[in-house]
């Protein structure tokens, strides 16, 4: 027998994700993963809400306590070959998303089942929303940010992506560069009457492989700046020399240099590397995540629990969260090397103790115990 089917909240964490990933919600098709959790979100005290396939629940009235938010998106990446139904293998739950994110998911569904809003010492918003995995400009995070005001009342929201129960702060930037770099086709027995695109594009290659990881130590925290090929393809046919190649180009960036300051970046290094013509056109600018580093109430969740706190050398939406002035960091019960993995899975430990730890936090926290734990 399982050590997770003797009942409780072990169980129904175990269940609940199971339920979730067995609901298909690969990006853009979130529609019965948003229906369920709105009405498993009807049957508890909290205020329901829905904006497209993004679904809210806030605690009912309005008071002083000070707004907390836990945030999850219901997309997956799409399945894999053969990757299994959702089951329980020993002490994991495996399926499309279990770690990114229906495990958090599934945290934030029983925290609204189990605890009373009137007796928290915080308000409590929880917001499942869709196309996190898609392009920036497509997430229903934006468009929810827009219309729902009491949002942005919050001191401080936890974005439940897969970091092993580990805080995650702030989050790198991400843009993505096509660069085309202009050859002349010739016939290949004769290249010297051309100029060989790919032949060009290779001078950019070593250069990125020459190129060390940048180092950026923010408050204590350590961020790798890295510009990767990701995409390459050149060339007509066969016995043509190509007389164009096109790259995608990734670049991940530190919190604190702005997109501008980013795209120069990638400009500078394919100038230096490509003598001939070229352009670059750059797509799905995705701006770095704050790093916060006084947030009272953040200090308290960790005095509370105990957790390491590390930088998120990925990008999130605490980026989003950050660029409307929520303090935001990454936590949950997701294991980071797992996310879009075939045969995905997590431990059934991580999703009970990151229960736990919101539980802990949600029932005895509050804005007198954080005020002391931030003079103390």
């Amino acid at each position: 027998m399982s050590p997770y089917s003797r009942g409780g909240v072990e169980e129904a964490l175990v269940e609940e994700t199971l339920r979730l990933c067995r609901i298909a919600s690969v990006t853009g098709d979130e529609a019965a993963c948003a229906a369920y959790v709105e009405a498993e979100l009807s049957r508890t005290p909290y205020r329901v809400e829905r904006v497209g396939e993004t679904v809210l629940a806030s605690s009912p009235g309005a008071d002083d306590r000070p707004l907390v938010l836990l945030v999850g998106h219901t997309d997956t990446v799409p399945p894999k070959p053969g990757d299994p139904a959702p089951s329980v293998e020993g002490d994991r739950v495996v399926g499309l998303g279990a770690s990114d994110m229906k495990s958090g998911l599934a945290v934030m569904l029983e925290l609204a089942r189990r605890l009373d809003p009137h007796a928290l010492p915080f308000r409590v918003g929880f917001v499942f929303y869709d196309k996190e995995e898609g392009p920036w400009a497509i997430s229903g995070l934006g468009p929810t940010l827009e219309s729902v005001g009491w949002l942005h009342h919050a001191v401080l929201a936890f974005c439940l992506e897969p970091s092993d129960n580990v805080v995650q702060v702030g989050c790198l930037g991400s843009l993505h560069a096509r660069v085309t770099i202009l050859g002349k086709a010739a016939h290949s027995a004769r290249p010297w009457q051309g100029e060989n695109a790919v032949h060009a594009a290779g001078r950019l290659l070593v250069a990125l492989g020459e190129r060390a990881p940048r180092d950026v130590l923010l408050h204590g925290h350590l961020y790798r700046e890295v510009l990767s090929a990701t995409l390459i393809g050149g060339g007509r046919t066969r016995n043509v020399i190509p007389d164009r190649c096109e790259l995608n180009l990734n670049f991940r960036f530190a919190p604190g240099r702005s997109i501008e300051d980013a795209e120069e970046e990638v400009r500078g290094v394919v100038r230096a590397a490509v003598k001939g013509e070229h352009e670059i056109e750059f797509a799905e600018r995705a701006p770095s995540g704050r790093v916060i580093g006084d947030n009272p109430h953040l200090s308290l969740f960790l005095a509370i629990n105990g957790n390491p706190v590390h930088a998120k050398q990925a990008w999130t939406d605490v980026a989003r969260l950050g660029q409307v002035g929520i303090d935001a960091v990454n936590l949950g019960p997701g294991e980071s090397a797992q996310a879009h993995q075939a045969r995905e899975s997590t431990a059934i430990p991580l999703i009970v103790e990151s229960y736990r730890q919101f539980e802990r936090f949600l029932r005895e926290g509050g804005p007198v115990r954080a005020r002391q734990t931030l003079t103390s």
